[in-house]
């Protein structure tokens, strides 16, 4: 896989693909799979920036099929109502990449459901959607679910006892627990799946560092982290770039089930899409096993 591009990604034709979040990285994963020929369904809360996203989208790639759909992942009857237009409009879905996320609000802000808004975004969210699209994904070809996780992820740990961080809340710890846990339920997923003949491919990947907005919209464009993405942008890789470890692990017949993929140059924080080290607390399955758990008692979905 060496030097892998966007040349290299295969014929989507046929496919059906649904890719949460409508700018950065959501955007680019959308743009290469509907030049690949998928119909994609970009999901997100915002309306008008997912018009804007389809009209970008139509005007780069004329014959895109493409279009928008409402979806709030920090609202678990949004994302139930999503699934539940989605069941009554696809015979299935073939490709699902949970890249949505909200990074490092600087006071600790709930979901309307109660829920630490980062760990209720990046994680539980995408944790309830593949539920509840799942028979969809039964039904799709050859289907796979590619889900988020981030360099931050190495730093992070799963805190049972706090894990909404209702005692102590620190903006990356908090950040960097939520994209453990998208990695963790992308290794979980996997196993399940086998063990269970669901017969779907689970994947993570990470972007490394790239251009783009998800700093600047949680801390702030003033913050530090804010300041540093606006006037530092050269130590970012493009948001395109930084697309192509999830776009190989959404499309290679070369990716792993149970893979993840990121960039493999200085640190893992750009170049060109290769496999991730996965951190020593990811792989304790004892704990994804507590946490998948207690992520069906927070969510109310199940797998099945």
């Amino acid at each position: 896989m060496s030097g892998w591009t966007l040349k290299d990604l295969p014929s989507q034709s046929g496919r059906v693909a649904i890719v949460t979040g409508t700018s950065g990285l959501g955007f680019e994963n959308a743009l290469a799979l509907t030049r690949g020929g998928s119909e994609v369904i970009i999901a997100g809360r915002n309306s008008e920036k997912g018009g804007q996203a389809i009209k970008l989208i139509r005007q780069k790639s004329p014959d895109a099929r493409v279009r928008f759909e409402i979806l709030d992942l920090a609202s678990l009857a949004s994302i139930a109502a999503f699934a539940q237009r989605m069941a009554g409009e696809l015979n299935g879905v073939d490709l699902l990449i949970n890249n949505a996320a909200v990074m490092n609000p600087p006071v600790r802000k709930v979901s309307g459901d109660g829920f630490e808004l980062q760990f209720a975004t990046n994680y539980l969210g995408h944790f309830a959607l593949t539920a509840h699209l799942l028979p969809l994904l039964r039904r799709g070809r050859t289907p796979r679910v590619v889900t988020l996780s981030s360099v931050a992820a190495r730093s992070g740990r799963i805190d049972f006892d706090d894990l909404q961080t209702e005692r102590t809340y620190r903006p990356m710890a908090a950040y960097a627990q939520s994209k453990l846990a998208c990695l963790m339920f992308a290794l979980e997923l996997q196993r399940r799946s086998e063990a269970n003949g669901w017969g779907v491919t689970s994947l993570a990947a990470h972007p490394g560092i790239s251009r783009t907005d998800l700093l600047p919209n949680g801390s702030g464009r003033w913050s530090f982290a804010g300041i540093m993405r606006t006037y530092m942008w050269f130590l970012f890789q493009p948001a395109a770039q930084g697309a192509l470890p999830t776009l190989y692990a959404a499309s290679s017949p070369f990716a792993l089930s149970g893979g993840y993929y990121g960039p493999t140059r200085l640190g893992e924080t750009r170049g060109a899409p290769g496999p991730a080290a996965i951190p020593v607390q990811a792989r304790d399955e004892a704990v994804a096993a507590r946490l998948w758990a207690e992520s069906e008692r927070l969510s109310g979905a199940v797998f099945q």
